[in-house]
């Protein structure tokens, strides 16, 4: 393809920054010590030979640090990126260049997105593995012919498993899928600190603005809206919440933030980020009613959340003002800057999570995998959750990794647990 590298097995923005990804995924490595652990194992046991594994996930260092894992289990794999402003291009040379077949770049647009989605599947992958669920829904409808090879998959984040456990619910669903989204030490750790972090930086970095005494506006308050406001509030700004949930608001109210709907909200912050899943959050009338030099972003899995379109029609004129961040010269003067077009700014504008969080992440990713080569011809097609076994290992393992030790039950303790004889 015209402007890219592409070789046998790989098409990447340019090989030669190989060595910078090098670098890259060495830090990495030296931050995900779980990971490490599984891999040192598999090495011994492969407990992935045989499969094909299609993953569709960021190209950053932390997943090839995955990558690795899952070869060393005696995988083959191919990958794509899951969105088309997430890709390290640096990291995706260095994985090319070290002969994993990979299809990623920054900057792609929805065509190449696809393409590249669909050159994974080429090798007919019985495993496959998702961040947003576009590669699996590709394989239950454009690329249906691959569909009866695959004997299970796994999924990422919150947006995909809605999408698959809407599938599964319809019916549609072909094969078992994990969701290693609803993992404990996936969406407690990953969702809230490593979005929270990593959605910060973004903003940083396309701006360079001071969050103390800013208006934040988040919208959202699951997970990852936790997170984000957490570490919004933490570098002292007054974070308002909207939420279409009572029960999420009433935890944003119990926890300090302010709770109101947006067409209120839209005319005090500073900053906006959306982490909702959900589509149309910041429309028209938020944008006429903002302050100028309100800043808009989204955190999100998909770029729905902010609807451009309005955004575009009502403005005079744009320019990019800095990487990642266009400035919307409104009729009346005022200026709306957004960033990285909608998509998720902490990937966008910055490296996505932090490489401590992905560990655990990613592990359960591993798992995930090898659980479905060994058992996933016999289970059904819907969306299971990892077990509780495994995320308490997990934790146990992180823990130990960071040199924390906790307290053990004692039989008496544990005798009691099960004793409902005893009372006052």
């Amino acid at each position: 393809m015209e402007g890219l590298d592409t070789g046998d097995g790989y098409a990447v923005r340019d090989i030669k920054l190989a060595e910078e990804g090098s670098m890259r995924v060495d830090w990495a490595r030296s931050r995900m010590p779980v990971l490490a652990a599984l891999k040192e194992e598999a090495e011994r046991t492969k407990p992935l030979a045989g499969m094909r594994v299609a993953g569709c996930l960021h190209v950053t260092k932390e997943t090839a640090v995955l990558i690795e894992t899952i070869a060393a289990a005696g995988a083959e794999l191919s990958w794509s990126g899951c969105n088309p402003l997430s890709t390290q291009d640096d990291v995706a040379a260095w994985l090319a260049r070290e002969g994993y077949s990979v299809y990623a770049w920054h900057g792609q647009s929805v065509e190449d997105f696809y393409w590249c989605i669909d050159k994974t599947l080429e090798f007919k992958p019985t495993l496959t593995l998702d961040d947003g669920a576009d590669l699996i829904v590709r394989v239950h409808g454009d690329r249906s012919e691959y569909a009866d090879g695959v004997i299970g998959g796994t999924e990422e984040t919150t947006t995909g498993v809605h999408r698959l456990r809407a599938m599964a619910s319809a019916g549609d669903l072909k094969y078992p899928v994990i969701a290693v989204n609803d993992a404990i030490t996936k969406w407690d750790f990953d969702n809230v600190y490593g979005t929270g972090q990593s959605t910060m930086d973004g903003i940083l970095r396309a701006t360079s603005v001071l969050i103390a005494g800013k208006t934040m506006v988040v919208a959202g308050y699951g997970h990852c809206g936790k997170g984000v406001a957490m570490r919004a509030q933490g570098l002292g700004a007054n974070v308002i919440i909207t939420e279409v949930d009572p029960l999420a608001a009433l935890r944003a109210v119990m926890d300090g933030y302010r709770v109101m709907p947006m067409d209120e909200a839209a005319a005090l912050g500073d900053i906006f980020c959306t982490a909702t899943g959900m589509e149309d959050i910041i429309v028209a009338r938020h944008f006429a009613a903002m302050k100028d030099g309100a800043i808009v972003c989204n955190t999100g899995h998909y770029d729905c959340e902010i609807k451009i379109t309005d955004l575009e029609a009502q403005a005079d004129s744009v320019r990019t003002i800095r990487q990642d961040n266009e400035e919307f010269l409104m009729p009346d003067g005022r200026r709306i800057f957004l960033l990285a077009r909608g998509r998720l700014v902490n990937l966008a504008a910055a490296e996505g999570h932090p490489s401590e969080v992905m560990d655990m992440s990613f592990a359960n990713q591993f798992l995930s995998l090898c659980r479905l080569a060994k058992d996933g011809s016999s289970m059904g097609a819907n969306v299971y959750d990892i077990t509780r076994e495994q995320d308490e290992e997990l934790a146990t393992t992180k823990l130990d990794t960071l040199g924390f030790k906790i307290d053990n039950l004692t039989e008496a303790q544990v005798a009691y647990l099960d004793d409902y004889t005893i009372g006052t």
